[in-house]
């Protein structure tokens, strides 16, 4: 589909009626979402994932701190002050958050609702 030719969204739904503190959530879920109140109401109803900004925010902080880990691990074995023990714990922590992110873009994946 070309730019001339792409779809505009021109049927109206209507309003909807809701409680007070039913439409601040919904808006508080959009805004979590970082989509419209109109695109989150579209998405729920039919069935699209969607996936807050918090996650993508939150998995790229888990990363960084992955890498900043394993940095200092290279750092440490290139002064030679590592011991075993020592990398035995940078290990343990290095797993953690490898575990962690799995689990988190697992449950990202599987986010329908907000």
């Amino acid at each position: 589909m070309s730019k001339s030719e792409k779809r505009q969204r021109t049927a109206l739904l209507g309003s909807v009626r809701c409680y007070p503190e039913e439409k601040e959530q919904i808006q508080a879920s959009a805004k979590a979402a970082g989509l419209s109140i109109g695109e989150f109401l579209r998405r729920s109803a039919l069935g699209r994932r969607i996936v807050a900004k918090g996650d993508t925010r939150q998995m790229n902080e888990i990363l960084k701190l992955g890498g900043l880990q394993k940095h200092l691990y290279t750092e440490m074995q290139k002064l030679g002050v590592m011991t075993p023990e020592l990398s035995k714990q940078f290990a343990d922590t290095l797993a953690s958050l490898q575990k962690t992110l799995m689990k988190f873009r697992a449950e990202s994946l599987n986010n329908t609702e907000d």
